[in-house]
């Protein structure tokens, strides 16, 4: 299922959060890595695994590239890069530029994430708790699904302070490093927390100091999260940045999303328990209750 980016994200120049939202749920196990081009896994799916490849290269280089250059970064034969880009322009899900020949994602691309973004069911039932979440604690909160090795931010609503996160929609972040990834993964039972952990890449990647280095640490950091409800990123990720996160249920309350409150660390109020871990636990019961109640939201493909 396509899914969604905020129409403010489209406005302020940002594709890349577009593209990875609907990458995302198209290929949820699909690697984030380019070092390689995607291996078909069922027959007939060879073509559609190049576009996608070559999608996600121009999505996550910071600059657009030529194809000469994408034929060179996607490991793919300079032919099979030409048809592929050619196939893509043709529907529109790349642009190339008239003079520089540089490539872009296209405009359908994001008119199909900007129509599917309003439609999520599970951002439909959480908007006004997260509303009510940013403005009882002032800060930023995130809402993430999981996909893959990561959680994809599918909605942030902005602190109104001055100082923001560089966060946006379509992000996808670690689970070992983050307040939601910690939180979904220390909610989950114990067979499936097992295969997820397993399938984290060995070393754990290591952001910033405070980043957990092992799998021991990170299960010993769970085991607390489980017995306490809610986890938190202590400058992880990102320098001066705290975040809190807790999980939301769905059918037989298995997690489905988590919600984050970022604060900055020199900011933080004197009891962040009462400031934030309170209302953030609220919010996340009052949307497990929903998806609880509705059974169109209970199901396994809300998302």
């Amino acid at each position: 299922m396509l899914l969604l980016v905020h129409p403010g994200v489209l406005a302020r120049g940002k594709p890349l959060a577009a593209f990875l939202l609907i990458y995302s749920f198209v290929a949820m196990s699909a690697s984030t890595s380019v070092a390689s081009p995607p291996t078909a896994q069922v027959a007939g799916t060879a073509a559609f695994s190049k576009f996608m490849h070559v999608l996600q290269l121009v999505a996550d280089t910071a600059e657009p590239m030529t194809i000469a250059e994408l034929s060179k970064l996607s490991g793919y034969p300079r032919p099979t890069v030409y048809r592929t880009v050619a196939a893509l322009l043709a529907e529109r899900l790349l642009a190339e530029h008239p003079h520089s020949g540089k490539l872009t994602l296209g405009p359908r691309l994001i008119q199909l994430a900007s129509r599917s973004w309003g439609r999520s069911e599970l951002r439909l039932a959480a908007v006004e708790e997260l509303k009510q979440l940013r403005d009882l604690t002032g800060e930023t909160v995130h809402l993430a699904v999981p996909n893959g090795q990561h959680m994809v931010y599918i909605e942030k609503l902005e602190s109104p302070s001055a100082v923001q996160m560089h966060s946006r929609i379509g992000t996808n972040v670690s689970l070992h490093s983050t307040s939601v990834g910690k939180a979904y993964l220390a909610l989950l039972d114990e067979v499936a927390q097992r295969t997820a952990l397993d399938a984290l890449p060995q070393p754990l990647p290591h952001y910033m100091p405070n980043t957990v280095k092992d799998l021991q640490a990170l299960r010993a950091q769970l085991k607390q999260v489980r017995q306490r409800g809610w986890a938190v990123d202590d400058e992880e990720n990102e320098a001066g940045i705290y975040c809190f996160g807790a999980p939301i249920f769905g059918r037989n309350g298995i997690p489905v999303a988590a919600i984050s409150v970022s604060t900055l660390r020199f900011r933080q109020k004197p009891d962040p328990e009462a400031a934030y871990v309170a209302p953030l636990l609220q919010a996340c019961r009052a949307i497990t209750q929903r998806l609880a109640e509705t059974p169109a939201l209970s199901s396994a493909d809300m998302l």
